[in-house]
């Protein structure tokens, strides 16, 4: 299917590259360049980008996003920003310590941001904030709902998952999908999300893929990342991250309930992790309000970026 239309930003960003922790860290910009509120900082999710908030942007009010500096790095190993070596796992801290630093270049002095993160980038931002409590203003938890509850005993076989999948690694089985062409990467999009546009999938394969030396289209992101975490979640780790939280916090939920879906999955987890139980962690938030979006799924800044925009500016402006 080729698709001859795609989406026209409407606020134009502006590409950086960064120097941090030994990386390169490409951030995307929108807004003021320099600006006395806080910088609104918005981190993405697994197989994303930071451009993937286009859509979000572009939905601000014009008063909103003119006075604001707007940044949306690239985590590492995904999209443009790369490991000087090639590596075979990521480990969550290292997220921690790049958005530390990250931080630290846009917002020195100790000075608050206002921080968005979806899905993984909301589980980082959660866990962030009750870290450094005292760098965030505000924060919106777009469907990071963090992780299932384990078990000491799953611990053998986690490990044991974890070596074998290193050695997939090696061997290629593990490994990113090419594409034959840029099309073929948006109507993948399409199929992943039913409410993604043809336009707005054209748009976002161009910034998910890049061109390979054979002519095909891959995702910008590192095959390790598909390699499981040795480490169990342990959820009391969690609840003393969310406790520690001082910023007020928005979680927004989708309405088709990802949880629901992701559960019947036994790839994901074989234990059940439902909606109810992601409520009763955010219990131990400090100040937490929970919002839904209707007619999304768990890609919601793409589905209804208006919706989602107003939440995160009505919650950042009180």
């Amino acid at each position: 299917m080729a698709l001859t239309m795609t989406y026209t930003p409407q606020r134009p960003s502006r590409s950086e590259s960064l120097a941090l922790r030994h990386l390169k860290v490409h951030v995307t910009r929108w807004g003021a360049q320099t600006s006395d509120a806080p910088p609104l900082v918005l981190v993405h999710g697994w197989m994303d980008v930071g451009a993937s908030y286009q859509f979000v942007v572009d939905a601000f009010s014009q008063a909103f996003a003119a006075r604001r500096m707007i940044i949306a790095p690239d985590w590492r190993g995904f999209g443009s920003t790369a490991l000087p070596t090639p590596c075979d796992h990521y480990a969550l801290a290292d997220y921690l310590g790049d958005l530390d630093a990250l931080l630290e270049h846009y917002a020195p002095d100790a000075r608050q941001v206002d921080l968005v993160g979806h899905s993984m980038g909301g589980n980082i931002a959660m866990q962030y904030a009750g870290v450094r409590p005292a760098r965030i203003r505000r924060l919106v938890n777009l469907e990071g709902f963090s992780m299932p509850a384990t078990r000491p005993s799953q611990a053998p076989h986690r490990l044991a998952q974890w070596l074998d999948e290193l050695k997939e690694l090696r061997q290629g089985t593990i490994a990113m999908k090419p594409y034959a062409s840029l099309d073929e990467v948006a109507t993948r999009l399409m199929k992943n999300n039913r409410r993604l546009s043809p336009a707005k999938a054209a748009w976002l394969a161009s910034q998910w893929a890049r061109p390979t030396a054979d002519g095909r289209w891959q995702v910008m992101g590192d095959a390790a990342h598909k390699v499981v975490n040795p480490h169990l979640f342990r959820v009391e780790e969690m609840l003393a991250l969310y406790a520690a939280i001082t910023a007020p916090v928005l979680a927004v939920e989708a309405s088709d309930d990802s949880l629901a879906k992701w559960s019947k999955d036994p790839k994901w987890s074989d234990s059940p992790f439902t909606l109810a139980e992601y409520h009763a962690r955010l219990k131990h938030v400090p100040d937490c309000r929970i919002a839904v979006v209707q007619d999304a799924g768990h890609m919601l800044h793409h589905d209804q970026p208006q919706a989602v925009a107003g939440l995160i500016e009505g919650f950042l402006s009180e």
